[in-house]
């Protein structure tokens, strides 16, 4: 997840030079930030049907050589369009590497232990941008945005070379006679779940914030606020680093709770959907406070404490989900909610280009992130019956296997 973030946060760090050189408008960058997820969710769904039969170390490793191969084209002289397709494949390989890689993680952790390991998995992303932004930054202001992404490509090929050397898969899994046997739910049972529900749509609203933060929050902290590229490098990685806390604090809080016996419901679902509403107020208040600073606060603030939603839902979804449908699930989960990456880039470009002035476009289109992660946290806390859904499930199926 690490190497995963690195690769998606480039364009946005990078966003002003390329902006620059391309001589790219907002809608063009807008357009260019979305095309990362055209084929996101759709190899998200295809590959998560997939790991249901084969070994997650495998898909990963593939996955991982995709992901670096996708970066090298941009090294030399490109154009807008090559950008584009090459953004578009990284984004193919990309879509199913969360999903995957919270189904492996399950296969060495019980349920009741799994929330903290989801949030040291999601803290990949964060540790992804904290550690690579600085490094990143440094090659793109000293010397050209072309080479952040030949760097990427390298690191990403080294990854794969040590997962094919340690990667393993855990011993939580079923034989083949296992899963024949196992009873299966109905995917259209599953899907249409009232917590399946509540966790897109809830993700839906976090990850709006997260893909406004990978394409335009540089581009904001130079254009909107007049930080310069080296400056707004190093506050790039503050909502990372806030999120980071929440993140594993929501794990280490979950676990707890689950530990002294408070249901799911409270433990996953409450704990995930609320600070998605307070985030939401948080960016709700940029355009009326003065000071660049206090907006940077807001918005670290705002976006950082979408981070939880993240946590809580794959376990969740893992609660009330045979083992033998549990990639699917979570691949399908991720796939829908993962939309939001091509419309919020879009729709804040489209902003941007009509307002009368920059920063006045920039706050509109937080103000537009601010409503929909508070109407998203609001109905995850309606939706969100993990224990419910598996009490409910137990009660129509012959024993199925949740483990």
């Amino acid at each position: 997840m690490l190497v995963n973030f690195a690769d998606k946060i480039v364009v946005g760090l990078a966003g002003v030079p390329i902006m620059t050189e391309l001589k790219l408008e907002p809608e063009q960058f807008g357009l260019l930030g979305s095309s990362f997820f055209f084929l996101f969710s759709i190899t998200a769904v295809i590959v998560g049907f997939i790991v249901n039969r084969i070994e997650t170390r495998w898909v990963l490793l593939a996955l991982a050589v995709v992901w670096a191969v996708a970066q090298f084209p941009m090294v030399g002289t490109v154009s807008f369009t090559t950008l584009l397709i090459c953004r578009i494949i990284l984004g193919a390989g990309e879509g199913p590497a969360f999903s995957v890689a919270a189904h492996a993680i399950y296969k060495w952790f019980p349920d009741h232990k799994r929330t903290l390991p989801t949030a040291i998995l999601s803290q990949g992303s964060a540790f992804g941008v904290i550690l690579a932004v600085p490094a990143l930054n440094w090659i793109i202001v000293n010397h050209s945005w072309h080479y952040a992404f030949g760097a990427l490509g390298v690191v990403g090929l080294l990854w794969a070379a040590a997962w094919l050397a340690m990667g393993k898969e855990g011993p939580l899994v079923q034989t083949v006679a296992m899963a024949a046997a196992d009873p299966r739910v109905p995917y259209l049972q599953l899907l249409t779940s009232r917590t399946f529900v509540g966790c897109v749509t809830a993700t839906f609203g976090a990850y709006w914030a997260l893909s406004l933060g990978l394409t335009w929050f540089t581009p904001f902290i130079i254009k909107g606020l007049g930080f310069t590229q080296k400056e707004a490098g190093w506050i790039s990685i503050l909502p990372w680093v806030f999120g980071a806390t929440v993140v594993l604090l929501t794990g280490w809080i979950s676990q707890v709770l689950m530990g002294r016996g408070v249901s799911t419901r409270h433990a996953r679902g409450v704990l995930g959907a609320t600070p998605l509403i307070f985030g939401g107020l948080f960016l709700l208040a940029m355009p009326y406070v003065d000071g660049a600073g206090l907006r940077i606060a807001l918005l670290v603030v705002g976006s950082g404490l979408c981070g939880s939603i993240y946590v809580v839902c794959p376990p969740m979804l893992a609660e009330f989900t045979p083992v033998s449908q549990r990639g699917a699930v979570i691949s399908i989960y991720g796939a829908l909610y993962t939309l939001a990456g091509i419309a919020a880039p879009l729709v804040m470009g489209s902003v941007i280009q009509h307002a009368a002035l920059p920063l006045d476009g920039y706050l509109t289109g937080f103000t537009i992130n601010a409503t929909i992660m508070m109407v998203s946290g609001l109905l995850g806390l309606v939706l969100l019956w993990p224990n419910s859904e598996r009490a409910r499930l137990l009660s129509q199926a012959p024993e199925p296997k949740f483990a």
